[in-house]
């Protein structure tokens, strides 16, 4: 790696910092660990849950669990299964875990354009003055039929504007949002200095639901730059680039 920037693998660990501050945890869907009575409470309460690796990236293993008028459907990749109980739905899903903890999160229903769901990156970094900024925001659009939006699934990398102008949101919806998510980036930087010392970088993964209102569903302590070098404006590339070289990162 060679850089000097805190990682966090485990994504229970981050949820219960980001819970632990009361203007943050209301942007973080139900998370429970994985395990049978979780896992009939979740269904109980919400008609979509994700079940995913602990310590995962890039949008892998992650499996959707839908609940249908008679049993649940399993969704991983493009890949559809069908159990008819809780009791055997969490037989299989305990078979996708090899042995690894997994955990629930309540499904958000991503806002999309042109029937493909989106979310947002939320990038912050720390200046060696000790000063968190938010050095680019983008979003994320997923392939239709997809579970994860990840550029390493087949997702693409877009403006946060426009995309969100192409979803139907008004300019000053938009300007809100650009406000909200930067304030809100910056806040869980800080809020994780608290829990831990040496993090220069962090890229949130933020839902927009239907409505727009903003979930936090991932803090990587490792994020990807690269999807940025797709885009036409190299401006935010750049911008982060000239950020990472403060603590030593390349690419």
């Amino acid at each position: 790696m060679g850089y000097h920037s805190t990682t966090v693998k485990s994504k229970w660990v981050k949820t219960k910092w980001l819970l632990k501050k009361a203007t943050i945890r209301k942007y973080v869907p139900r998370t429970l660990r994985f395990n049978q009575s979780n896992l009939r409470s979740m269904l109980s309460q919400y008609s979509t849950v994700y079940f995913k690796p602990t310590g995962g990236t890039g949008g892998f293993n992650i499996n959707r669990i839908k609940k249908l008028e008679s049993g649940y459907q399993i969704q991983h990749n493009a890949k559809k299964s069908r159990y008819a109980t809780v009791k055997l739905l969490h037989g299989q899903l305990k078979k996708r875990t090899a042995g690894q903890s997994y955990l629930l999160q309540k499904g958000i229903q991503l806002a999309a354009v042109n029937g493909r769901p989106f979310d947002i990156r939320v990038m912050v970094q720390k200046s060696n003055s000790g000063v968190w900024k938010c050095t680019a925001i983008f979003t994320k659009i997923g392939m239709p039929g997809k579970v994860a939006t990840n550029y390493h699934q087949g997702g693409e990398v877009g403006y946060f504007r426009q995309t969100l102008s192409k979803a139907g949101f008004s300019q000053n919806m938009i300007d809100q949002k650009e406000k909200e998510l930067k304030k809100l980036g910056k806040s869980v930087g800080r809020l994780f200095d608290k829990h831990s010392s040496g993090f220069r970088e962090l890229g949130l993964d933020i839902a927009l639901d239907k409505k727009g209102k903003a979930w936090i569903l991932e803090v990587n302590t490792r994020p990807q730059f690269y999807p940025l070098k797709q885009m036409k404006d190299k401006g935010m590339y750049r911008s982060i680039m000239s950020y990472a070289k403060q603590y030593g990162r390349k690419r």
